[in-house]
């Protein structure tokens, strides 16, 4: 008898394609796939029988309960579980889930964020089912991924703009592809691979913590004596406690279908990385959504905590979300895939002069896009790209946009890409660029790497946004090349394209070392933006030059645009203020009465010795002065914390918060890190960053 293995389980929890294939009628799996590429609408019998299929799927498998899953602005998942149960006609219990109920279900739109689209009475709201994302299996529920929008159709989520945004993105860049009579094309799909970055620690230590409890990170705590100035973690031995963890994970994630591929220990200590392959962005972001809830959940069931925060540890590197990105036609060309001979691929250049042009245009809403407020405490510090944007195309590449900018276009005196000349290996080729892990916004071979999200954010955002801007500077590119009938005319034409593009937008690229003080000078001598705060990026999305891009490529309109800007700032003002009445409870609480009882010790051990000591004199003041300092600073952000009510509106309050209370927030913390260091281990009331990095060994 042969042991299973776990890839036989493969996909075993999703309701993907081939199991459509299986249990439904052709015609009706042939209406499916019309309606995925939107060539059709699904009828009601169409979607009754995909509904059957779906439930008898399901409860095979055990399942009892169906869900509408989807992703309200409050960056995370929700879902309402409903029972497949129903009375029957003699009021005996049956199983029953129409049509109607896999396309549509109602919850309480007033009771999540709207940006006051929805006022608090006015309370439905729908979801609709997204046929192109499959349903799965947790827990013995159905889930289903759903779009969520008001009575009135405005988008209450961010599934539905995504969804839109890569509808723009296809069109243009099937218009682009058809010009270039490759004519059988009629989709192009925005790829994504997400890199998902987080800290373990052990469970019983974090709820100890309650400012990990609280709020993600810690707001206190001193560097051991070892944390990153040994780099012996990253990519080293994998300690068993995670190994056993990251099986579990592994094996979930395949039976839903999701090719978890890559995973390794990060450079800060407890810090671990999950990577899958490549798919389409909307599904990429569904299945990243899953993978943070599997990791934080299977470490639960490991005695583990999985801290998902971009900076859960002060002094030693963050956590980012990597946004792989690129375009690939629907029969499966890259169209950032430059070939040996990138200098002749027309098409190639094309697409990444567009890109250059998107990013250097909008370079604020990618730094929103990108962040949060976790994630000014990562970008910019020696483990994270700064807040300047900036593309990294590689030496090879620069060279021929160089020659592009300055109106060569007979690009012969290019250099080649030469293979490796290593041991006995015959030929081992040489990647078109090298990998820039300072830069924000990276070429990597084919695609781009945007190494600036946040770890806790969902990759929605992001992705509406890049594939928003690049839908707008392709819609420009097309409309100038439509003009053009014959092939030799286009490419030409695409060429001088190329160069005008470069010749006003070359500024953005930089392909050196992005975390140097060089750098932020030459950036501002080029008049890139540089915001070192989210707080201050949140605006951009309602500037009129944002809200003309998306309202031309059907993705917001102005009243959604102004609602996701007024809930970002609210959600910016409710995370600064959980920190800072945590701090302030744990310095009244905790931190006084331990520094009252050091004092205590020592005053005690002084009148035992009945003469004044010069050791405990010195002692003794300065963990009084300590206590003065800490009852300082406690009151100080404890006033700046009132006055925040001065200020009517969110932006206000939040740009408050960050530029007065947030500083002195800081001050106090200096003053917990120095009791810390002060107090001896029996009056330390916390478990210190030493014990959480050798937590999981």
């Amino acid at each position: 008898m042969t042991n299973k293995h776990p890839f036989d389980d493969f996909g075993i929890n999703l309701f993907s394609e081939n199991v459509m294939k299986e249990c439904l009628p052709h015609p009706i799996y042939m209406k499916w796939k019309t309606a995925t590429r939107k060539e059709d609408a699904l009828d009601r019998t169409t979607a009754d029988a995909i509904a059957h299929a779906m439930k008898t799927w399901a409860m095979e498998k055990g399942a009892t309960h169906f869900t509408h899953w989807f992703q309200p602005l409050t960056g995370s998942t929700a879902e309402k579980h409903d029972s497949f149960i129903e009375p029957g006609e003699y009021n005996q219990p049956i199983s029953r889930f129409s049509g109607k109920s896999l396309i549509k279900g109602e919850g309480d739109a007033s009771s999540f964020p709207s940006g006051g689209l929805r006022a608090t009475f006015e309370a439905r709201g729908y979801t609709y089912w997204d046929c192109t994302s499959p349903a799965f299996l947790r827990d013995n529920v159905l889930c289903i991924p759903t779009i969520f929008v008001s009575y009135n159709g405005e988008t209450l989520d961010k599934k539905a703009p995504l969804l839109k945004s890569a509808e723009a993105i296809s069109k243009q860049a099937t218009r682009i592809v058809n010009l270039f009579k490759d004519k059988d094309i009629k989709q192009v799909n925005a790829m994504v691979g997400l890199e998902q970055e987080y800290f373990l620690i052990d469970k019983e230590l974090y709820k100890q913590r309650k400012d990990l409890v609280h709020t993600g990170r810690t707001l206190f705590g001193s560097m051991p004596p070892k944390s990153m100035d040994i780099r012996g973690h990253y990519f080293g031995s994998i300690p068993n406690r995670v190994q056993a963890f990251m099986k579990d994970v592994d094996e979930e994630l395949w039976k839903l279908g999701i090719y978890a591929k890559t995973e390794h220990n990060e450079v800060a200590p407890c810090q671990f990385e999950i990577a899958p392959l490549f798919i389409d962005a909307n599904v990429a972001v569904d299945q990243n959504l899953i993978i943070m809830d599997v990791l934080k959940k299977k470490a639960d069931k490991h005695g583990l905590a999985c801290l998902l925060h971009e900076k859960p540890f002060q002094g030693v590197n963050g956590s980012g979300k990597h946004n792989n990105w690129s375009l690939v036609t629907d029969d499966g060309q890259n169209l950032l895939e430059p070939g040996d001979r990138p200098h002749e691929n027309i098409r190639f250049l094309l697409f990444v002069c567009a890109i250059i042009e998107a990013v250097d245009t909008y370079p604020e809403l990618l730094r929103m896009a990108a962040s949060c407020y976790g994630n000014d405490y990562r970008l910019g510090a020696d483990e994270a790209p700064p807040a300047v944007i900036s593309i990294c195309m590689g030496d090879e590449l620069e060279i021929i946009l160089e020659k592009l900018r300055n109106g060569e276009h007979e690009l012969k005196n290019v250099v080649e890409t030469q293979p490796y000349a290593i041991a006995n290996l015959s030929y081992v080729p040489k990647d078109t660029s090298d990998r820039n892990r300072t830069s924000p916004f990276a070429f990597t071979g084919n695609k781009f790497e945007f190494r600036m999200v946040g770890s806790s954010r969902s990759a929605s955002t992001t992705n509406i946004i890049l594939n928003s801007i690049v839908a707008d500077t392709l819609r420009k590119i097309a409309d100038q090349l439509q003009e053009y009938k014959y092939i030799d005319d286009i490419r030409k034409k695409s060429l001088d394209i190329c160069r005008d593009i470069l010749q006003q937008h070359h500024r953005i690229l930089f392909s050196k070392d992005g975390y140097s003080s060089e750098w932020l000078q030459e950036a501002e001598k080029r008049g890139l933006p540089n915001i070192p705060f989210y707080v201050d990026s949140i605006p951009s999305l309602i500037n009129e030059k944002a809200i003309q891009m998306f309202e031309r490529n059907g993705v917001y309109n102005k009243l959604e645009l102004e609602a996701r800007v007024d809930i970002l700032f609210d959600e910016y003002r409710k995370s600064v203020k959980a920190e800072v009445l945590t701090i302030l409870d744990i310095s009244k609480k905790d931190f006084l009465p331990a520094l009252v009882k050091e004092i205590k010790f020592y005053s005690d051990a002084q009148n035992s010795l009945g003469f004044k000591n010069e050791y405990y004199e010195r002692k003794i003041n300065f963990l009084v002065n300590l206590l003065n300092s800490l009852d300082e600073q406690y009151h100080t952000l404890k006033n700046k914390m009132m006055e925040r009510n001065q200020y009517e509106s969110s932006m206000e309050k939040a740009q408050y918060l960050n530029q007065e209370v947030l500083p002195q927030m800081h001050k106090l913390r200096h003053i917990l890190d120095t009791i810390e260091e002060a107090v001896s281990s029996e009056q330390y009331p916390y478990p210190t960053y030493d014990d959480m990095f050798t937590s999981v060994q």
